[in-house]
């Protein structure tokens, strides 16, 4: 049921060429690397970034229709 709404959304997004905000946006978060001598330097830290769970489900989801293309008609054979 919940797939069903999801993709009518998608498709909706899709037809209507409208990106959300919410799809460019991320979290990041910054740690910091065990052992380093010195902090001041960018490689002493780790970025963790967190994407918006709904932008995974679309890629998702156009990565199937992809694949079912390129099945369908043969396109790699």
């Amino acid at each position: 049921m919940i797939i069903k709404d999801l993709i009518e959304i998608i498709n909706y997004y899709f037809i209507s060429r409208i990106i959300l905000k919410s799809f460019k946006e991320f979290i990041i978060i910054i740690l910091y690397k065990k052992r380093k001598k010195d902090y001041s330097l960018l490689g002493s830290y780790r970025l963790i970034t967190f994407k918006n769970i709904l932008v995974k489900i679309l890629k998702k989801y156009i990565a199937n229709i992809i694949s079912k293309a390129v099945e369908k008609y043969r396109l790699l054979f």
